[in-house]
Parts: structure tokens; C-alpha cells; sequence
């Protein structure tokens, strides 16, 4: 009786029902977003870089993207920094850089590792240094050195926003945050003389991903690529996400749990060598392990003993909480169990990063942890980028800079249909969220493109099992298999967070750039 009469209420409330609708229709339509003016800020500075003075021309501005009828859709924040002083300057190498989310801006790229300035992030177990002040320092570790950069906010990250007839759904996507990125760089190209330029991508995490359909769309437009730069990769999603039914991820991780407790003396006695150890993990993860899954409930009570003490062997927990999981660990599980009764809990992102928890009997961490690896540096580089902006740079904005947007990650339409879907048939979209065919397809339509991949060996968000078990299913041509370069480093996800593994990653990178660019570097 109540319900009944409370929706009388509502009801009496309104003049009629025929008058709501044609007070609905009546409603003016809401207004596009206004469209700004293209702007940029021009400053410069020098670095040193191996013992070596460089001057370059930081650049911070905007550049608007349109629709079919030119209509403008989005206006796109970047940073970019050319050398100056150099010869042919419009055919040096160029790197288009961001990083993934989706929803997080490219700041953590630039003034993580790669830019010209860099921030003195906080050591594991170093509390003090995670408090500000923070110190922004010259990189003399920045490919800056090999290649002009252009860091590219995507759109609803850092300053870039939509405006005029532009809709959420033309950029929150796999599809449409491919292309608007494809339409960036081809502005960019055209705006500032670049098209000779051999041009490479350099994403890190889901900016992985964006890379491998960006390059098929740049070069379905006869953009060509040299070179695409992976960080912490990952092309297909299923394998890292635990489901059930989905035994891949398991088999996929434990390299990475290996590697993880090698590093926190959780197994006894301690290999000596990393490296080993990750590839003895491997053959067991591809072999033994996988058999063990995929037979279920078939399994006889002997073997998963057997399996349970070689599962330990490799991670540090006992076999008894291996058998209690049914040989299956989640990620969570594992990051709440390795350190035992410590009450601590490793890093997702860099597992070499722990933080106390709140509530350690629950069965799985409270609402709202930041987690190791993101308490640790969060808070350097909010403060350290936005200080930046403004007395670096010279950038100012009515805008706060967004770091991270949680409204473009849950608007993201993950639906995509790879270059695959018509060899087979099935219900559904069986190659939904795999884009490495497409990544495939790129490098078969342009073959002198070259793909480098830099991965973690502490990186728990996207392990390198995982990347190198998508490598081996990506359907690319033997003749292309020299094309790929893989390199692996002692840090987590953000593979320049560790300042002894930033050096090599520079240098990799660098010789990367110089292979692709057929000697062409300034």
C-alpha cells in the first residue's frame, strides 16, 4: 500500500503523462562541448646524456581531431621533445610513446624513464622517500638520445578531453582509440614536417595492445612503421585473466610466482641463477603442469601430490594450500600467501614492492587497496608532473591533469574482431580481445617492421610467460621470426622504476631504434 501510494505521489507531481512526453520532446539537445583553439608552448633545455651535453626544444600543446566531415571530435595533449642542432632533422627517428590503462595518461612514460627529466622514484622498503618533497632529475638514461619523442595523453587522460560533436564511444573502445591515435599521428606527421621520419610506437601495458592495432590501421593508410616498442606486454587477454574454465593463466603465471619468490628468499635452498630458474619453470609450466590441469578431475591423487611438492619447489608455499587450491592459484592468493605470516602482501605491478594489509583473514584484500608497487609511486608522480607542467614547461590549464580516469575504463567497449575471424566457424566472437593477428598482419604487410618487446621478470600484472606463449600463436610468417627482439630485466611492470635496470633498457631500446632506422640516426 505504501509502494503504491509513493508512486501516486510521483505521479500527481507531473502535469500529465502526454505533457511529460512532449516536455521531453520540447528538451533542447545538449550542447556540443566547446571546441578550443589548437595551442602549444615552446621551451628549451639541454641533458646530458653519456657524458654529453644535448640540447632540445620541449613542445606542449594540443591538436584537435575531426570526424568524416570535419567536424572536431577531441582535443589531444602531447609533449614532445626534438634534438636540436641536428642535420636532416626531418628524417631523424621518431617515437610516438604512451601508456595504457585504459585510462591512464602517457606522464608516467615521460618522466618515469624515458624523457629527458626523470624522477628519483622510492626504493622497495624506502617509506621516507615516498613522502614529498620529490626530485626530478636529469636522465641521462633518456632515448631522447636515439630518437625525438612525442608523449601522447589519450583521450579523457591528462589535458586530452572530447569536444564539439565528439561521443565517449568514438574513443573509449579498441577500435576507436586505435584510430584516433592513428588520426594524432598523421596531424602530428603533417603539422610539423615528420612524414620521412622513421617512426616507431612505443606503449606500455594496454598501450601494448593499442600498438598492435594502431600499427595494422597505420599501415592499412600507407603509414609505415620501423619499429614497435612493447613494455610489459600483453596482445591477449585471456591469458592473464583467471577465469573458470580457463586453466591458461595458471601455467602462464608460474614463471613469474618463480621468479617473485627467487627474489624474497622464499625458496630453500635459493637458485643461484634467476634466469635458470625462470627456465626450468617454463618447461615445467608448458608440460607437466598443463597435463596436470587439463585432465581435472582425472587427475589421480598420486600425481597432483607430485605436482603439489613441484609447484612448491618453484614458489615457496607448501604443497598442502597447492592441493587445498586444486593445483590452481589466482594471482591474489599468491600475492597474500608468499611471505607467509608476515601480514604482507607483494606488489601486482612490481612484485618487489609489499605493503602491510588491513585485513589479512579475509580471503581476499579490502575495498579500495592502492596495493604495493601503486602506494609506492603514486604519490611522486602526481606531484612531480604537475610541478613539471607548470615550472618546466610552462603549461597551465583551467584543467586538472588526469592521471587516470575510472569513467574511460569502465566505458571501454572491449569488443574487437580480429584479422582471424574468418578462418573458422563458432559461436561467438572467438578471437574477441586477442589482437596479436592484427599486430600479425601489420608486420606481414609492412615486413621491415620490427618488434621489440622489454618485459619484467617481477611484473605481475603481465607476465612474460604469457607474452611469449601469445608470440608463438600470433600466426606470423616463419620469415618474419627474426623481426622480434626480446629482452627481460630485474624490475616490475613500469620497467624503469628499478634505476639499475634503466641503463640497459636505454641501451636496448637505443639499438633497437638504430637497427630499424637503417643508420639513418641524428
Amino acid at each position: 500500500m505504501k509502494r503504491s501510494l509513493a508512486v501516486c505521489l510521483c505521479l500527481l507531481a507531473l502535469p500529465t503523462v502526454s505533457a511529460a512526453f512532449a516536455a521531453d520532446k520540447a528538451a533542447p539537445a545538449v550542447k556540443p562541448a566547446p571546441v578550443p583553439k589548437e595551442r602549444s608552448v615552446v621551451t628549451h633545455h639541454n641533458v646530458v646524456i653519456g657524458g654529453k651535453r644535448m640540447d632540445y626544444t620541449a613542445t606542449a600543446g594540443t591538436l584537435l581531431l575531426y570526424d568524416a566531415k570535419h567536424q572536431p571530435t577531441a582535443s589531444v595533449f602531447y609533449i614532445a621533445y626534438t634534438r636540436n642542432g641536428v642535420k636532416n632533422s626531418a628524417e631523424r627517428p621518431l617515437t610516438f610513446a604512451y601508456n595504457g590503462g585504459p585510462g591512464f595518461a602517457s606522464a608516467l612514460v615521460d618522466v618515469g624513464g624515458f624523457g629527458p627529466r626523470r624522477i628519483v622514484w622510492p626504493a622497495p622498503g624506502d617509506i621516507r622517500a615516498e613522502q614529498p618533497p620529490y626530485r626530478l632529475v636529469n636522465n641521462d638514461d633518456s632515448i631522447l638520445q636515439s630518437t625525438d619523442l612525442v608523449f601522447i595523453d589519450a583521450v579523457g587522460t591528462g589535458y586530452s578531453r572530447i569536444v564539439g560533436k565528439g561521443k565517449s564511444k568514438l574513443f573509449y573502445g579498441i577500435n576507436g582509440d586505435a584510430v584516433a591515435f592513428a588520426q594524432f599521428i598523421q596531424r602530428y606527421l603533417t603539422r610539423f614536417g615528420r612524414w620521412n621520419s622513421p617512426k616507431f610506437l612505443l606503449g606500455e601495458s594496454y598501450g601494448t595492445t593499442r600498438s598492435a592495432v594502431l600499427a595494422q590501421d597505420l599501415v592499412r593508410k600507407g603509414v609505415y612503421v620501423n619499429g614497435v616498442i612493447l613494455c610489459s606486454t600483453v596482445l591477449d587477454l585471456p591469458t592473464i585473466n583467471f577465469r573458470a574454465g580457463n586453466d591458461l593463466p595458471y601455467a602462464l603465471y608460474l614463471p613469474s610466482y618463480a621468479a617473485v619468490a627467487w627474489y624474497h628468499h622464499r625458496l630453500h635452498p635459493q637458485p643461484p641463477s634467476l634466469p635458470a630458474l625462470v627456465a626450468r619453470a617454463e618447461r615445467f609450466a608448458g608440460s607437466e603442469y598443463l597435463q596436470a590441469l587439463f585432465a581435472g578431475d582425472h587427475l589421480a591423487p598420486a600425481e597432483k601430490q607430485r605436482i603439489a611438492a613441484r609447484l612448491a619447489g618453484f614458489t615457496g608455499i607448501p604443497a598442502s594450500l597447492w592441493r587445498e587450491a586444486d593445483l590452481r592459484m589466482t594471482l591474489p592468493v599468491y600475492m597474500r600467501r608468499l611471505l607467509g605470516s608476515a601480514y604482507a602482501m607483494t606488489g601486482r605491478y612490481d612484485a618487489r614492492f609489499t605493503t602491510p594489509e588491513m585485513q589479512p583473514l579475509l580471503p581476499i584484500p579490502g575495498q579500495s587497496a592502492a596495493g604495493a608497487s601503486t602506494t609506492a609511486i603514486w604519490g611522486a608522480l602526481t606531484a612531480s608532473f604537475d610541478n613539471y607542467l607548470v615550472h618546466n614547461l610552462h603549461y597551465t590549464s583551467a584543467h586538472l591533469y588526469k592521471q587516470d580516469s575510472g569513467k574511460v575504463f569502465k566505458a571501454w567497449n572491449w569488443d574487437y574482431r580480429s584479422p582471424l575471424n574468418g578462418l573458422g566457424s563458432g559461436v561467438g566472437n572467438l578471437h574477441a580481445r586477442d589482437v596479436a593477428p592484427a599486430l600479425a598482419r601489420a608486420m606481414n604487410n609492412d615486413p621491415g617492421m620490427q618488434l621489440m618487446l622489454n618485459n619484467g621478470y617481477y611484473d605481475m600484472a603481465t607476465p612474460f610467460f604469457a607474452t611469449n606463449y601469445t608470440l608463438s600463436h600470433m600466426g606470423l610468417p616463419a620469415p618474419l621470426a627474426g623481426n622480434i627482439h626480446e629482452d627481460y630485466y630485474p624490475v616490475g611492470h613500469m620497467l624503469y622504476v628499478n634505476p639499475k635496470a634503466l641503463p640497459a633498457l636505454s641501451h636496448n631500446i637505443d639499438a633497437f631504434i638504430a637497427g630499424a632506422s637503417r643508420g639513418t640516426r641524428g
